[in-house]
C-alpha cells in the first residue's frame, strides 16, 4: 500500500476514534444527567417554575374595654385573569356577559372590557389585572360573574388577598395603639401584645407564568394560616376622647412643646386613657411619642408628696410640725431655694406647707431631719418602689433615678434638692402609680393595659390586677396626706380648681427644665384622684414648656386639664351611685349635685337651666350636648344665651355669663 494511502487511512481511524470518544462522552453525560444529577437539575428547573409563598395570618383585633375597635385587619383583594385557562368554547360563550358585568361593577362600558379580555386571549396574557383593593363584598360579587364562577382552572379567575391594618380612632391614641411592623421596633399596644395578635402564617404553592408574575395553584402541601387572637385592652374610648381633647386644647392655648394625660382606675390599675401630644414643625399637635411611659424628668413639686410621706412614716415630723419659711428664701452651699410667694409664708405647719407648696419649709423638713443620715430618707423612698421600673408590656419605659448617698455623684445639694423634686427623675406614669397607691389606701398596683385574650368568643387568657407593693406606708400616714391633698384643691395652690359640687384631691407641680441651657423653660403638672372621699380614678397631666407669657404654674396650665377630664368622666359614668354624700354637706348642695348629675347624664338634646352652676360643670353639660360654649366673666353662671328647654344642635353656640 502506498505511503500516502496509508496516512489517509490512519487519519480516518483517528477521526473515527474521536467521534466514538465524543459519542461515548455524550452518552455518559446523558446518563449522568438522567440518573446521577437528574434529581438536582429537575429540582432547579422546578424552582424556576414553582415556589412556596407565605400566606399571612389574619392579625387579631384590638378592642377597648367596652368592645370598641382600636385596631383591626381589613382584607383587600386584587382580581386577575388567566386568559388561557378557559376553553375556546367557554371563553367565547361567556366573554360578552363577563364584560357587561364588569362594566356595570366598575362603571365602564361593556365594549371596554370586551376588547380588554379578547386582547388578553390573543396575546396569551395569563395575568391580566382586572381590579385592585377590593373589599370582601366586591370580591364576592365578582367571583360569581360569568366565566369567573367556573373558578381558577376553567374560568381563569386569579384572586390575590392582602391584609391591611386599620385604626378606627385615626390619629387619636395613635401612639398608645401603636404598630408591629417588620424591621421596626414594636410600639404601643400593637407591639406589646403582638405574640397574641400575630397568629401564624400559612404556605401555598405558586407557579411562574411570566417574568415577575406568579399565580397561586392548589397543592396538597398547602398550609392554612392560623389567625391571631383578639386582645381586649383596658382603654376606654370615651375617656380617651375626653383626655385627648382636653389636653389638645390646653397645649394649643399655651403653645406648649408637648404633654401627656393619663387616667387610671384606682382599685385595679387599669389604664383607661393615655394621651400623648407633641408639636410638629407645622405647629400642629399629634401623637409624637409615648411621653407618659418613656420620658423621665424632674417632677418638681409633685414629688413633695413622696417627701412628706417619708418624713411622716419615719416620724421625724407630724402634720403640725412648724417651719419658718425664712421670708421665702433659704440657701444651701451657695444655692438659693425660693418660694413662689415673695416674702414667704412666715411660720407654717407641714400640712400648710404642703397645701401652699412651700419650697423653703419642705426642704428644711428633709434637710434638717436627714442631713446626718441621708440614706434613711433615700432608703424610705426605695421601700416605696420609687427606684424601680414598672415593668410594663409596652417597650421603652424610662428609668427612674433616685440618687443614693453611696453614688459617686452625690453632693451636699442632693438631699435638699430631692426634698422638693429636683435631682430625681420619674416618668409621668411612675408618678401616677404612686399617687394611685395613696388613693388606694397604700396598695400600689401595677398599671395594666390588657384585660383578656380571646379566640372569637372563647377565652384564652384573663389578666387580673398585679400588686407591686401591698403597703407603701402606714394607713395613718395615708389618712393624713389624703386630707392634705384634698386641702390643696380646697384652699391651697389648686383652689382655682375647687368646686363644691365635685371633690378632687391632688398636688400641683411647677419646675424648671433645661435650666442649664436657658431660663424660662418649665414643666407644669397636676397629679391626683377623684372623687376625693372615695377615689375611683387617678389622673396625671404633665405639660412641657408652655409659653410663659401665658402662664407656667401647674394649677394654671395642667390643673384645668385634670379638672375637665375628671368632670366629664364623672358626668358620663355612674360614679354617683357608688358615692354616699357626707351628712355634713348642706341640703342645698346635695340638691345641686342631684340636679347637675341628672342634667349631665341626660340623653335629651334640650338645654337645661344652667344658672347658679359652676362654670366647669355648665361647660361640661353644654359640650356633652355637642354645642360650642363661650364663657364670659368669672364665678357661677348668671345667664345663658339660649333659654332652658331649647333643642341643641352641633352648630349651636351657647354663651354663659358668669358673676
Amino acid at each position: 500500500m502506498p505511503t500516502t494511502d496509508k496516512n489517509i487511512l490512519n487519519k480516518a481511524y483517528l477521526v473515527s476514534a474521536a467521534f466514538v470518544v465524543i459519542a461515548l462522552l455524550v452518552v455518559a453525560q446523558i446518563v449522568n444527567i438522567q440518573f446521577v444529577e437528574g434529581e438536582d437539575y429537575r429540582a432547579r428547573a422546578e424552582q424556576r417554575i414553582f415556589r412556596n409563598d407565605t400566606i399571612p395570618a389574619v392579625r387579631g383585633n384590638l378592642y377597648d374595654a367596652n368592645g370598641q375597635l382600636l385596631a383591626t385587619s381589613i382584607s383587600k383583594y386584587d382580581i386577575r385573569f388567566d386568559a388561557l385557562s378557559a376553553s375556546a368554547k367557554d371563553f367565547n360563550e361567556n366573554v360578552a356577559p363577563l364584560a357587561e358585568a364588569l362594566g356595570q361593577e366598575f362603571d365602564k362600558s361593556k365594549s371596554y372590557y370586551l376588547k380588554k379580555l379578547q386582547k388578553a386571549r390573543t396575546n396569551r396574557n395569563r395575568y391580566l389585572l382586572i381590579a385592585k383593593n377590593l373589599n370582601y363584598g366586591e370580591y364576592k360579587r365578582i367571583r360569581d360573574f360569568p366565566l369567573f364562577e367556573k373558578g381558577p382552572y376553567r374560568g381563569g379567575l386569579i384572586v390575590e388577598k392582602r391584609v391591611v391594618r386599620e385604626h378606627p380612632l385615626g390619629k387619636m391614641a395613635e401612639r398608645i395603639v401603636g404598630y408591629d411592623r417588620n424591621g421596626s421596633a414594636p410600639v404601643g399596644l400593637e407591639g406589646a401584645f403582638a405574640p397574641y395578635l400575630r397568629g401564624s402564617d400559612g404556605v401555598r404553592l405558586e407557579q411562574k407564568i411570566s417574568k415577575k408574575q406568579w399565580k397561586p395553584i392548589s397543592s396538597a402541601a398547602e398550609v392554612d394560616p392560623k389567625d391571631g387572637y383578639d386582645v381586649y385592652t383596658t382603654i376606654d374610648v370615651n375617656m380617651q376622647d375626653v383626655a385627648h381633647h382636653a389636653l389638645l386644647e390646653q397645649l394649643e392655648y399655651f403653645e406648649a412643646d408637648h404633654g401627656t394625660a393619663v387616667v387610671m382606675e384606682v382599685a385595679t390599675g387599669e389604664i383607661k386613657a393615655l394621651s400623648n401630644l407633641g408639636r410638629g414643625s407645622s405647629g400642629k399637635y399629634y401623637e409624637k411619642r409615648n411621653y407618659a411611659v418613656w420620658e423621665s424628668h424632674e417632677p418638681g413639686s409633685t414629688f413633695k408628696l413622696m417627701s412628706v410621706i417619708a418624713a411622716l412614716e419615719d416620724k421625724v415630723v407630724d402634720t403640725s410640725t412648724v417651719f419658718d419659711t425664712k421670708k421665702g428664701k433659704i440657701s444651701y452651699y451657695g444655692r438659693n431655694v425660693r418660694d413662689s410667694k415673695y416674702g414667704g409664708y412666715g411660720k407654717i405647719s407641714v400640712a400648710k406647707a404642703f397645701e401652699v407648696s412651700s419650697n423653703t419649709a419642705l426642704v428644711q423638713m428633709i434637710h434638717d431631719n436627714y442631713k446626718s443620715r441621708p440614706e434613711d430618707y433615700v432608703d424610705r423612698l426605695y421601700s416605696m418602689n420609687l427606684n424601680k421600673k414598672l415593668d410594663l408590656p409596652i417597650k421603652g419605659e424610662g428609668i427612674p433615678m433616685i440618687p443614693h448617698p453611696d453614688d459617686a455623684s452625690w453632693s451636699g445639694l442632693s438631699l435638699p434638692w430631692m426634698g422638693f423634686g429636683y435631682g430625681v427623675q420619674l416618668t409621668p406614669l411612675q408618678t401616677l402609680t404612686f399617687y394611685n397607691a395613696v388613693a388606694n389606701n397604700g396598695v400600689m398596683v401595677k398599671p395594666r393595659m390588657i384585660r383578656e385574650v380571646k379566640s372569637k368568643d372563647k377565652l384564652i387568657e384573663r389578666f387580673d390586677r398585679e400588686i407591686i407593693n401591698p403597703a407603701i406606708c402606714s394607713q395613718s400616714t395615708i389618712d393624713k396626706v389624703k386630707v392634705m391633698m384634698e386641702n390643696v384643691v380646697k384652699r391651697g395652690t389648686a383652689d382655682n380648681l375647687y368646686s363644691e359640687n365635685f371633690s378632687m384631691a391632688g398636688k400641683t407641680g411647677t419646675c424648671q427644665t433645661e435650666y442649664w441651657k436657658s431660663a424660662g423653660n418649665y414643666i407644669a403638672s397636676f397629679a391626683g384622684y377623684f372623687p376625693a372621699d372615695q377615689p375611683k380614678y387617678s389622673c396625671i397631666v404633665v405639660i412641657h414648656k408652655p409659653n410663659i407669657t401665658k402662664g407656667y404654674y401647674g394649677n394654671i396650665v395642667a390643673g384645668p386639664v385634670f379638672k375637665k377630664i375628671a368632670q366629664k368622666i364623672y358626668a358620663n359614668n355612674p360614679i354617683i351611685d357608688e358615692v354616699e354624700l357626707p351628712k355634713s354637706i348642706p341640703t342645698k348642695i346635695q340638691e345641686s349635685q342631684k340636679t347637675y348629675f341628672a342634667q349631665a347624664q341626660s340623653t335629651s338634646n334640650q338645654l337645661p337651666d344652667l344658672r347658679g352652676m359652676e362654670a366647669m360643670d355648665a361647660m361640661a353639660i353644654v359640650e356633652n350636648l355637642g354645642a360650642k360654649v363661650v364663657v364670659k366673666g368669672k364665678g357661677k353662671v348668671a345667664s345663658q344665651s339660649l333659654k332652658p328647654g331649647t333643642r341643641i344642635a352641633s352648630t349651636d353656640k351657647v354663651t354663659l355669663t358668669l358673676l
